[in-house]
């Protein structure tokens, strides 16, 4: 069974129906599928990837890519849960080369003389609970809270067994209750138990 997000409803009749259309030539058809899922992927994206500019190319990206691997879709899984693993995986690809941009970054601060650093030159950042988070906790945290997916659909998409997701997830939710506990919140109404 799907799971849905408040607000926009998908009928899965209609981007079959949309799929059979591409894959017999219909280009058109096409943008059935985005205008379903392309705010719904943006939001995805961006709690990832914590951009808003990285978001909206990322979105442009997946749906490329989903066009083009559209044959390789196979119907015994849910459309949704497919389209979700080529964005977990794109963003995942984009965290992992930001990572590396950052490296060499600050291999090249360290580099410059001290004298033309200036700190007023960087905006701070604003500290989120999620900047503590790897991409994987993000992503648990994102489908699981926000998507409201069960562990098994999380599973197909992440490409991991349910049960270790659970376990993660569990792990993920008590590190959160702790973060909040040092912060001098209340443990209380942070994150629903995992079902």
């Amino acid at each position: 069974m799907e799971r849905r997000s408040p607000g926009v409803q998908v009928n899965q009749t209609i981007i079959e129906e949309a799929i059979d259309q591409v894959l017999a030539g219909n280009r058109e058809a096409y943008r059935t599928i985005i205008k379903a899922y392309e705010r719904k992927i943006y939001t995805y994206c961006y709690y990832i990837l914590r951009s808003h500019e990285e978001a909206e190319d990322a979105v442009q990206d997946i749906f490329v890519k989903v066009y083009q691997e559209l044959r390789r879709y196979e119907k015994r899984v849910s459309f949704n849960s497919w389209l979700y693993k080529v964005a977990y995986h794109h963003c995942l690809d984009q965290v992992r080369k930001r990572k590396r941009r950052n490296r060499l970054l600050s291999l090249y601060k360290e580099q410059q003389p001290k004298a033309y650093y200036n700190p007023n030159d960087e905006e701070p950042l604003q500290k989120l609970f999620m900047d503590d988070l790897t991409a994987e906790e993000s992503n648990l945290l994102i489908l699981k809270v926000v998507e409201q997916y069960s562990f098994e659909e999380m599973g197909q998409i992440m490409d991991c067994n349910s049960a270790t997701l659970r376990k993660k997830f569990e792990r993920l939710r008590k590190k959160l209750v702790r973060q909040r506990i040092n912060e001098g919140g209340s443990p209380h109404g942070e994150m629903a138990r995992s079902n």
